[in-house]
């Protein structure tokens, strides 16, 4: 089974990653560092989500109602606002980071800026416009394999174990999510994980 974070970033294909640099008059390699940390960003947060069984239950319901995978037969159109969606839910970025990320959302924008160079604003912006195609690679694995809300847990178990031992960024994203608020987790990334984590999302 391949890792779902493969799968997504495999989508970030050249093409996108213009079209979101037109989008957010942003420069492309910027763009693909940023584009790059949000999706592990949400990725390692909803893994985190789904690890208690109520989390799981939710995702699965949310995938079930709103996530089917069809918003990857148009991506680029879906995300560029040139395609309509079968439901409101699909789209709706802000939505699924308020879920996901919670009060969490600001220290991941942060993070992410400081990583990719990019402003808080076009960060956020870029977020919410990607975080539908997540939800939606995880509503097509769900359909595909058959999974129930245990089943999805465990496919996002098994991806952060792998992903932990192939990528440095996500342990430093694991802080970021483990944080309790005091901003020093922000001083371990500036002193320790910025070199490794640009190097990383630059290669």
């Amino acid at each position: 089974m391949s890792n779902i974070l493969d799968l997504l970033q495999g989508q970030l294909s050249e093409g996108l990653v213009d079209q979101l640099s037109q989008q957010f008059g942003t420069d492309k390699t910027q763009t693909q560092s940023a584009a790059t940390g949000i999706l592990s960003t949400l990725m390692g947060a909803i893994a985190k989500n789904a690890s208690t069984p109520q989390g799981a239950e939710s995702l699965n319901n949310a995938l079930e109602r709103d996530h089917d995978g069809s918003i990857l037969d148009n991506l680029s159109g879906f995300l560029g606002g040139n395609a309509q969606a079968p439901n409101s839910s699909m789209l709706n970025g802000a939505g699924i980071l308020k879920h996901v990320l919670g009060g969490k959302q600001s220290n991941a924008i942060d993070m992410i800026s400081k990583m990719s160079g990019l402003s808080g604003d076009k960060t956020g912006n870029m977020m919410a416009t990607l975080a539908p195609m997540v939800l939606g690679m995880l509503g097509k694995q769900k359909r595909e394999q058959g999974l129930d809300s245990s089943g999805i847990s465990g496919m996002l178990s098994g991806m952060m174990g792998q992903a932990q031992q192939q990528r440095p960024e996500m342990g430093i994203i694991g802080r970021m999510l483990d944080a309790d608020g005091d901003g020093s987790y922000m001083d371990d990334l500036a002193e320790k994980g910025m070199g490794l984590l640009g190097k990383f999302l630059r290669r």
